[in-house]
């Protein structure tokens, strides 16, 4: 029966495509406070299988991995996680529309099985701005997420002509799940004004393109009156107040639901970070933290989230094809010989055991503890 609602759900989705709607007003300070206040404290991992290099990798036919993902969930219910953040990509929808769909339903099933919701990330600015549907290629030996890729590419972005496709990508999808209660959120875009990162060529312009189409992306998610909240994090510069914000960082904040950012740095930076976005008033999620090496650890971050009631997404769940227990210096020096002793991020290494246990346990009792409360031992 819920296969065939599933089925159902998925085709009347597909005919309302291009259908008008009116966009939802953006939540008011009390709707975003009252909604969150309805959630437990969210913990949990950017999640990808460790099966998979990149998100198309991810979620295609040939290559979609429930099993693993089944597997890989139940560790994250062991450690007390109840959310990912998980990345989809426009090239998916349109290269099978309601394979796409149904595949995401039964990655929600599996998901719901273990108590942890999903925060779907729509867009994505980051690494390899030439994506490519069909088999992709192997991780490059020795280097930090070899094969992660852009959405949309840097194409599709600067086409556009073509943005009516994006447009009813974002409205099927959200559309599709806006209220089903097994999603916690929609992230609209991943830092859109990152120059893509790695080896890639910066793309002059970029941000032209993204100061149209950012407002646009958050229209058409909005479009389908979504139950969940929409946001997008910022990431860069020291100084995040309302006088100090960049045209994109003004779009993110001014559009989200739900304030979001991202940081890789020691705990007094990231403690300062928050208390910087309190001053807009709504609840906080940091999508991205802990990378060893550059001083962002569990020990340092996780303790002020659960502290500041503020949900946390680490960078990286099991070790496998993405190598992001790779630092990101990896891209100028490969680490082919010599594998650095301290992983940059993840939390389990591939047999599901926990690259520290002292991490795992204080993830386990964060989660138990009550909202806002940090127990000693």
């Amino acid at each position: 029966m819920r296969q065939l609602r599933s089925f159902c759900m998925i085709a009347t989705m597909m005919a309302l495509i291009g259908a008008p709607a009116h966009a939802r007003e953006r939540w008011t300070e009390p709707q975003a406070t009252n909604w969150y206040a309805q959630q437990p404290w969210r913990v949990g991992s950017n999640y990808v299988p460790a099966t998979a290099i990149n998100q198309l990798e991810m979620w295609q036919a040939e290559t979609f991995d429930p099993a693993s993902i089944d597997r890989e969930l139940g560790w994250a219910q062991a450690l007390g996680m109840n959310t990912m953040r998980v990345f989809l990509h426009n090239l998916l929808w349109e290269q099978d529309a309601a394979g796409f769909l149904k595949r995401m339903d039964e990655f929600l099933a599996i998901a719901a099985r273990h108590d942890i919701k999903p925060l779907f990330v729509l867009f994505d600015s980051c690494w390899d701005p030439n994506p490519r549907l069909g088999p992709q290629h192997p991780p490059i030996p020795g280097v930090h997420n070899s094969g992660w890729v852009q959405s949309p590419g840097r194409a599709r972005l600067e086409a556009t002509a073509g943005y009516a496709q994006l447009r009813e990508y974002v409205q099927a999808v959200v559309g599709a799940f806006a209220h089903d209660e097994r999603v916690f959120g929609w992230d609209v875009w991943n830092e859109p004004d990152n120059e893509g990162g790695g080896d890639y060529p910066r793309h002059e312009g970029k941000q032209h393109y993204l100061e149209h189409l950012l407002p646009e992306a958050f229209a058409w998610a909005r479009s389908r009156d979504p139950i969940q909240p929409l946001t997008s994090g910022v990431w860069q510069h020291d100084d995040w107040s309302a006088a100090k914000l960049s045209v994109i960082e003004r779009i993110q904040i001014e559009q989200s639901d739900v304030v979001s950012f991202h940081d890789y740095n020691w705990p007094e930076t990231f403690e300062r970070r928050i208390r910087q976005l309190q001053a807009y008033r709504r609840p906080i999620l940091c999508t991205e933290y802990m990378a060893r090496g550059n001083g962002s650890t569990f020990d340092g971050s996780l303790p002020i989230g659960k502290r500041y009631n503020v949900a946390m997404y680490n960078w990286g769940f099991v070790d496998g094809r993405t190598q992001t227990r790779l630092p990101w210096d990896s891209w100028q020096r490969p680490y082919t010989l010599q594998p650095p002793t301290l992983w940059f991020h993840e939390v389990l290494r591939a047999d599901g055991t926990p690259y520290r246990d002292s991490e795992a346990a204080l993830i386990r009792r964060l989660a138990r503890s009550p909202r806002g409360v940090v127990p000693e031992n």
